[in-house]
C-alpha cells in the first residue's frame, strides 16, 4: 500500500498486491478500492499483479477540495501508473471508475495498456439531451445532489439497500454485509467530493474517448441495471469503440461483480488470459 502525490497536491492512496501483469481496478461513486476485494484476490491467487487506486476524495485518499472531474481522475490513475511504471497493463473500470480509466487509456494510456474492461460504466454520458435523446434527465442527477447535501448516511443505506444490488426486487433481500460495506466505504470519502462526481459522471462526455481506444475492450452489464441504463451504456460503448465486445447478463444488477462474483470473475479472468 502506498500513496502518490500529485502536482495539484491531492493524496492518491493504492495498493498494491501480488506479481505478475499488472491489473489496475477503478472504483464506481462513492466508494473505494475495497469494492473490488473479491476481484483483486481472484486475481492475485492467479497470479497477477493487483494495484486498487482511491480516486480523490474517496476511501483513503485525501479530501482536497478541487479536482473532482474525470480529466483528473484520470490523470490521478496516471500519476499512480508511472509512480509504479507499470506497463502492459489491463484497466477494469466499475461504473463511474469505467469512466475514469477509459479517459485514462484514451490520454495516459498509451504504449502501457494492454487491454480494458468496462463494467456496468457510465460512457458515453449519462444525463439527457439533444445529442443524446436517450439519457436520464438532469432533474434525477439533481435529486441525487439533494438528497446526498440533505443525508448522506441516509441516502447512502437506501441505495445500497435498494437498487445497487437490486435487493428491491421481487424475491430478492438485502445482505446485511454486503450493505454495510457499501455505506461504510461511501462514509469514509468526502461529501463535497461525492457531491461533485454526480456531475463528472453524468455529465462528462466520453464519446471521443471511446472512439479513440483500440485496445481490445470487454463491455460487461446487467440488463436490470437500475443505476445505469444498460442500453445508453454497455450497448453504446461497444457501437463506438475499435476492437469492443459486449456481454450481457440477463437479470443481474448494478453491483452484479459483489452479488454475482462467481460469473464474473471467470468472465474477466478468460478475457484477461485470451
Amino acid at each position: 500500500m502506498g500513496m502518490v502525490t500529485t502536482k495539484d497536491g491531492a493524496e492518491i492512496f493504492y495498493k498494491d498486491w501480488g506479481q505478475g501483469q499488472p491489473i489496475v481496478f477503478h472504483h464506481g461513486w462513492p466508494l473505494s478500492s475495497d469494492d473490488w476485494d473479491t476481484q483483486m484476490l481472484f486475481f492475485a491467487h492467479n497470479r497477477y499483479r493487483v494495484i486498487g487506486i482511491d480516486r480523490r476524495g474517496h476511501g483513503r485518499s485525501s479530501q482536497i477540495s478541487e479536482g473532482h472531474d474525470m480529466d483528473h481522475y484520470a490523470a490521478d490513475a496516471a500519476a499512480v501508473v508511472e509512480h509504479l511504471d507499470l506497463h502492459n497493463t489491463i484497466h477494469i473500470g466499475h461504473s463511474t471508475g469505467g469512466g475514469e480509466a477509459a479517459r485514462y487509456v484514451a490520454r495516459h494510456g498509451k504504449g502501457r495498456v494492454s487491454k480494458l474492461v468496462l463494467v456496468a460504466a457510465v460512457p458515453p454520458i449519462m444525463v439527457k439531451s439533444p445529442n443524446n435523446p436517450g439519457g436520464l434527465p438532469i432533474e434525477v442527477f439533481d435529486g441525487l445532489r439533494k438528497s446526498l447535501a440533505a443525508n448522506r448516511a441516509q441516502f447512502f443505506r437506501e441505495i445500497a439497500s435498494k437498487p445497487f444490488y437490486g435487493f428491491n426486487r421481487p424475491g430478492s433481500s438485502p445482505l446485511d454485509g454486503v450493505v454495510d460495506n457499501w455505506w461504510r466505504q461511501g462514509m469514509m470519502g468526502s461529501a463535497k467530493a461525492h457531491y461533485d462526481g454526480i456531475k463528472a459522471f453524468s455529465e462528462t462526455d466520453l464519446t471521443e474517448d471511446l472512439k479513440s481506444i483500440d485496445v481490445p475492450t470487454l463491455c460487461m452489464q446487467g440488463d436490470d441495471d437500475q443505476i445505469v441504463p444498460y442500453k445508453g451504456a454497455a450497448e453504446l460503448q461497444v457501437k463506438l469503440l475499435k476492437n469492443g465486445t459486449l456481454k450481457l447478463y440477463p437479470g443481474f444488477p448494478h453491483g452484479m461483480l459483489t452479488t454475482y462474483a462467481e460469473t464474473i470473475n471467470p468472465d474477466l479472468l478468460a478475457f484477461v488470459r485470451g
